[in-house]
């Protein structure tokens, strides 16, 4: 039965080419994920996580560096470098990277050459000081903040006690316990 549908007139010789050239059209449009799409497709997208990467070193960190300094003193300002290479024993490479929706990624690197346990140099991009990479991943939106103001029809639900008034029998408090002495393990009678 299969056989026979092939066999049909549409497959025919003429038929065979219209149905590749279809085949075609529908590849091309798979092919076309171009920008605008692309913007389609991120507004679509609910959530996409922030992803960060390598050790985050802040202009603060890099200003504490000094020539001279012990592998362990740069370990304690740094932290612990990203990479190290047993080919380049003398040379530690701090690197981070932070990729947020609608956020150019950020890329930072700074590299340190040793000679022996001493620092020797460092070089790298201008890292961004604390502050200013708190406001780089801070969300531009502020939070709308309701007015916290009572109307008097509000405020007159409930009245105000006044002093002349007994205040309730308030629970008797336990006297401080002294030092190095438990409390009761019954309520006092």
């Amino acid at each position: 039965m299969v056989c026979d549908r092939l066999k049909s007139p549409w497959l025919s010789a003429a038929g065979r080419p219209l149905v590749a050239a279809a085949l075609l059209l529908g590849l091309a449009a798979c092919s076309s994920f171009n920008e605008g799409t692309r913007n389609i497709a991120d507004a679509i997208t609910i959530y996409r996580p922030e992803v960060v990467q390598g050790n985050f070193v802040s202009k603060e960190q890099v200003e504490a560096l000094k020539t001279g300094m012990t592998r362990l003193q740069v370990r304690d300002i740094l932290g612990t470098p990203l990479l190290t290479s047993l080919f380049h024993a003398d040379r530690w490479d701090y690197v981070f990277t932070m990729q947020r929706q609608g956020v150019e990624p950020q890329h930072y690197r700074l590299t340190l050459y040793f000679k022996g346990d001493t620092l020797e140099r460092f070089e790298g991009d201008e890292m961004p000081s604390e502050n200013d990479f708190v406001e780089r991943i801070g969300k531009k939106v502020k939070p709308k903040v309701p007015v916290l103001e009572a109307t008097e029809e509000q405020l007159a639900k409930f009245p105000a006690s006044t002093a002349s008034e007994p205040e309730a029998a308030a629970p008797e408090q336990p006297e401080p316990a002294r030092p190095g002495a438990y409390p009761p393990l019954e309520p006092a009678r």
